[in-house]
């Protein structure tokens, strides 16, 4: 269960995987140029104090928190990791097996939820309104939380997803200019 919290939730930008449509799973990749000025192009979006701002600790997450919210403090935590995906790593996408079935060699979908909920939830619990830049895998354990599945469309890179609940469920949408904000569910 996700605690009932707003936060914004932001993807990384751009790695040199992604752009080649392999599994980065837990494979530690830094962004690709695009990724870096994905990161930038979020800044205008994010700029605010934060009560927390908390990354992944991989590479990329922390790469692209450092390029969207310079000079703001934040926290790397191993539970906002991406899922090992084992012997899957750096194979084409095609290849990814269901999400709740278990990669050869890789992390369960249930060990995987498990530890992202409690980085989630921890974060949540201590910071009214935090940032947490992460991994598409992240969010889908966030669309499994509130839909019951972690199908659904991939989040684009770089891209501030405002998460909230409210009485009729939670609200995911997505930032930009007015025009531009999208309902995701």
């Amino acid at each position: 269960m996700l605690l009932a919290s707003p936060f914004v939730f932001m993807r990384h930008g751009e790695t040199p995987l992604n752009r080649d449509g392999l599994i980065g799973g837990s494979t530690d990749v830094p962004l690709t140029r695009l990724g870096e000025d994905q990161a930038r192009s979020a800044r205008p979006l994010l700029e605010r104090p934060w009560s927390k701002v908390v990354t992944s600790s991989l590479l990329r997450a922390r790469q692209t928190t450092e390029l969207a919210v310079p000079g703001q403090d934040f926290a790397s935590l191993a539970g906002l990791d991406e899922r090992d995906w084992g012997q899957l790593e750096c194979a084409p996408l095609a290849h990814q097996p269901p999400y709740m079935s278990i990669p050869p060699g890789g992390e369960s979908w249930e060990s995987f939820e498990a530890r992202v909920v409690a980085a989630l939830n921890a974060t949540l619990a201590a910071h009214p309104y935090p940032l947490i830049i992460a991994h598409s895998g992240v969010y889908r354990v966030i669309q499994r939380l509130v839909r019951g599945r972690p199908e659904g469309p991939r989040l684009p890179n770089a891209r501030p997803l405002l998460i909230r609940p409210g009485p009729l469920g939670w609200t995911f949408h997505l930032l930009g200019n007015h025009d531009d904000r999208q309902d995701i569910l």
